[in-house]
């Protein structure tokens, strides 16, 4: 039998052929995108949107299908705060802190935070971009300790002591015994004749002499300093003077006065901007008490000087006069015009029958005038005024201290002094007219909602941070846990809000505060007596006083334009 034999080879080629079909289906069909690509070298170029790979079909169960992105199609750019505003939030937040270490008694703390941020605006480059808005920052912060130091001065003093009062500029008259120069004569006739004025100017030696000191250095620092100061009470002089039909010139007879301080007070006990004595700021409404002195007051003050000068302009006719009335009193001019016959004041000085004073009064008001009006003319830089008291005033129900109202609408306690400068003690009595920065009241009213009207003398304000707790206050404010917790009725508001504490301010123990008698006699025996409006009296008048009378009696005297009796002789300045 002959055995068939087959062969290998084509069986083999078409196993061969059929694999590699496979093989090449598998390669072009079922193999990933991305793994062809990871095995592909790379493209150069864009990727066309044909090789673009496909987005992945969504499941039906998707859990995630209905979210949208976080942030959308862009995100939303943050503004970098410049160099600037990043010194200047870093020294807001230390005076903060400095602040907060005031209000708690830390006076070394503060003091040292205060200077961090002092140190932070210093340090600003030369060259930094908006720098002159770190330049005025820092001003107002300096400004701001500034009025923290002088609460610093005054911490812990007792209620009952009285702050102390400036000395009127008058008590030291310039020396004016140099020779004037005669080329100035002309000078100031022809300043006078483009000179816009509501009081008449007049040209003498007498006013030259005054012309020629005040356009001296030693003159011009005075006059530049007063100028400076009446910024402050500027606007409210001038309405009064307005109101009353007084020459607008005339405010600088306050200058001349009391240089523009408030709390200036005489040798003869004549008090506040105008310098009034007490019997002719009674006259004229200024009530004087043990807590409150009118005759600082800055508004009561003008329209009191403002109406005294219309009635003595009614009574003699003359601002000269008047200006001179003003200084000694109605009665010593008229007996001056009885004596002489004459009603002209540069005449009476000439005839020396009134007093040295009051006779170089009226060449330095109009000496003054003339300077300052021609200021350019005299070398005289005018430096700016002072920003002007602007103030809501809130009548107060029940007495209340003024570091209470001061945390209520967070300022320092000698910015509340200097907007109420008749206010003598810490604590101002019910219906007092408390004069606050404009703008807080909102805040007062919030500050006073939390503390009960009977408790706003002794009781303080504290805001609430995150954190505190009623036995952390306690412990703070040297008081007890209970005390502080029924305080704000077993709750303490949200951060920022304020917290009513039972303590007293630092210096003040209410129930063992002295008398005001008491505390002047302490002071006397101890040889530090102040000068107060309404305790010294002096029994040195001043020369030519005039006559006091009673409301009554000078309205009939300016009526009738006839001479004040000159038996019970006492001036605007005499003794209190």
């Amino acid at each position: 039998m002959q055995a068939v034999r087959f062969s290998t080879a084509p069986v083999l080629a078409a196993f061969l052929a059929a694999g590699l079909v496979i093989l090449t289906a598998c390669a072009t069909t079922t193999r990933p995108s991305s793994f062809r690509t990871f095995l592909l070298p790379p493209k150069h170029g864009p990727v066309t949107p044909q090789e673009a790979p496909a987005e992945p079909p969504r499941l039906e169960n998707d859990l995630y299908a209905n979210e949208t992105p976080l942030h959308g199609d862009t995100i939303p750019q943050i503004k970098r705060p410049t160099d600037a505003e990043f010194l200047i939030k870093k020294a807001e937040d230390r005076f903060a802190a400095g602040k907060r270490a005031f209000q708690d008694g830390k006076l070394d703390e503060s003091r040292d935070e205060f200077n961090k941020a002092i140190e932070i605006l210093l340090g600003a480059p030369e060259n930094m971009p908006d720098r002159a808005r770190v330049e005025r920052r820092l001003e107002e912060l300096a400004d701001g300790i500034y009025r923290y130091d002088l609460d610093r001065l005054n911490a812990g003093q007792p209620a009952d002591q009285i702050p102390p009062f400036d000395k009127a500029p008058r008590d030291t008259p310039p020396d004016l015994t140099f020779p004037v120069d005669p080329s100035l004569r002309s000078k100031v006739k022809e300043q006078i004749a483009a000179t816009a004025s509501q009081l008449p100017l007049e040209v003498n030696d007498a006013v030259l002499a005054y012309v020629s000191y005040y356009s001296s250095e030693r003159g011009k620092r005075s006059l530049a300093a007063g100028i400076r100061r009446s910024g402050r009470y500027k606007d409210i002089i001038e309405k009064a003077l307005r109101e009353e039909g007084i020459p607008q010139e005339l405010i600088f007879l306050s200058q001349a006065e009391s240089a523009f301080l408030p709390r200036a007070v005489s040798v003869k006990a004549c008090v506040g901007l105008w310098q009034f004595a007490q019997f002719r700021g009674v006259e004229y409404g200024l009530t004087q008490t043990s807590a409150t002195e009118d005759r600082m007051d800055p508004v009561k003050a003008s329209r009191a000087a403002a109406r005294h000068l219309h009635d003595l302009y009614e009574h003699f006719g003359d601002w000269y006069l008047a200006m001179a009335a003003y200084d000694c009193g109605p009665g010593c001019v008229d007996r001056a015009i009885m004596r002489t016959g004459y009603a002209d004041f540069f005449m009476l000085r000439k005839l020396n029958v009134l007093p040295k004073e009051t006779a170089n009064y009226v060449p330095t008001i109009l000496g003054m005038i003339i300077v300052a009006k021609n200021a350019k003319d005299y070398g005289l830089e005018l430096p700016p005024y002072d920003p002007p008291m602007e103030f809501d005033t809130i009548e107060l129900q029940t007495p209340t201290h003024i570091a209470l109202v001061a945390d209520a609408v967070d300022r320092p306690v000698s910015e509340l002094r200097e907007l109420n400068p008749a206010l003598l003690r810490s604590i101002a009595p019910a219906g007092y007219g408390l004069h606050v920065p404009k703008g807080t009241m909102d805040a007062l009213e919030r500050g006073f909602a939390v503390v009960p009207p009977n408790r706003r003398d002794t009781w303080r304000l504290h805001r609430v941070e995150s954190g505190d707790t009623f036995a952390g206050l306690a412990k703070r404010y040297k008081s007890d846990t209970p005390t502080v917790t029924s305080a704000n009725h077993d709750s303490l508001p949200e951060p920022g809000g304020w917290a009513a504490i039972p303590a007293s301010y630092p210096g003040e123990r209410v129930a063992t505060r002295p008398s005001a008698k008491s505390a002047l006699t302490a002071r006397k025996k101890a040889g530090t007596a102040t000068v107060r409006p309404n305790a010294a009296r002096s029994t040195a008048p001043r020369s030519g006083a005039a006559t006091r009378t009673t409301t009554t009696a000078r309205r009939t005297t300016v009526a009738r334009k006839s001479p004040v009796r000159p038996t019970t002789a006492k001036s605007n300045r005499a003794s209190l």
